[in-house]
């Protein structure tokens, strides 16, 4: 169970694009660590030099450097696991989330968001970040300003999609991953992925301080982010996690469903009907007693309405069946 470290450069990050073409930067086995540094923003966002915020060193080559672009987020990899293949299942433990700036953005611009025609304009906030208090200083509320402690995740994380998909932007999220912006995915947690190309290429970055459920006007607190994930590769997608089919998570509290469509009411038929289908496998119960316990006891929650592609989260309580 080796430690390996993957710094944010030129050449091994990729700006806005998956694809089961992209050479692994990182090749690991199964059991080993990856300390990923990852960063965010493309270089128009960065706060101006008289705001005393700074950008850091690795961010501002990569800029330098011209990375081509396809999508909106800066991601960090891939990652190839030794030995996986399509139909198996890898397991990222998320085992440690570190601030890697002093600040961070949010900004809504015209055309995107949930409420793009009250909002048709530009607005950007650079917004300081306490890395020891854990918090980020709002410009407004009581009193002038507004501390918000933070809760980092990770709002790309992904594997290859499959190779006829070809080259995606990471702007949608999809059954490979990608953009899920699941705040329930902080340190602690673990995702699923199912694999669909040899070494699965596991990217991750679009780093957020916080974020409410919905993320409402395109952006949540974007910051530079180191992530120490763990992955375990299951041969054949493993027995804790059968019939993977599509993103599934679990927290030290839940276990969570994922469902992901352009339509919110067929992205929340899909998480519904992937938590039925765990619950199945898992507890051994029927179809319809997961549909009627699924109603009785999980909560679905949107996850994000700004991605082209929506998503809608289902959170079973641990311990309530097993």
């Amino acid at each position: 169970m080796t430690v390996h470290n993957l710094a944010a450069t030129p050449d091994t990050v990729r700006f806005g694009a998956f694809d089961a073409s992209f050479a692994p930067v990182m090749t690991v086995q199964s059991g080993d660590t990856v300390v990923m540094q990852c960063v965010s923003g493309p270089a128009e966002i960065m706060p101006p030099p008289e705001s005393g915020m700074v950008v850091p060193e690795c961010l501002a080559a990569i800029h330098a450097a011209g990375v081509p672009r396809l999508g909106p987020h800066l991601v960090t990899g891939p990652v190839a696991v030794e030995g996986a293949e399509a139909g198996d299942a890898l397991e990222i433990q998320i085992e440690q989330i570190e601030l890697g700036a002093d600040w961070g953005y949010n900004h809504f611009r015209p055309l995107v968001g949930t409420l793009p025609e009250d909002f048709p304009y530009r607005r950007l906030l650079h917004i300081p970040v306490d890395r020891e208090k854990n918090t980020c200083h709002l410009p407004f509320g009581p009193n002038g300003g507004l501390d918000l402690p933070l809760s980092p995740f990770f709002g790309v994380m992904g594997v290859a999609p499959p190779v006829e998909w070809g080259q995606i932007s990471t702007k949608e999220p999809r059954a490979h991953g990608g953009n899920l912006d699941n705040k329930e995915l902080v340190a602690g947690s673990t995702l699923w992925l199912p694999v669909h190309a040899p070494g699965g290429l596991f990217s991750a970055g679009d780093g957020h301080g916080v974020q409410g459920d919905g993320e409402v006007c395109v952006t949540a607190l974007e910051m530079c982010l180191t992530g120490h994930f763990r992955f375990t590769l299951h041969k054949g997608g493993g027995a804790r996690q059968p019939l993977l089919r599509f993103p599934r998570a679990e927290t030290p509290t839940h276990y969570i469903s994922m469902g992901i469509h352009e339509d919110l009411d067929l992205a929340m038929k899909q998480a519904l009907r992937e938590m039925i289908a765990f619950i199945v496998a898992r507890a051994n119960i029927s179809a319809a007693d997961a549909y009627q316990f699924c109603s009785l006891a999980v909560d679905f929650r949107v996850t994000q309405t700004v991605n082209g592609e929506k998503g809608v989260h289902g959170m079973l309580r641990k311990g309530l069946l097993f």
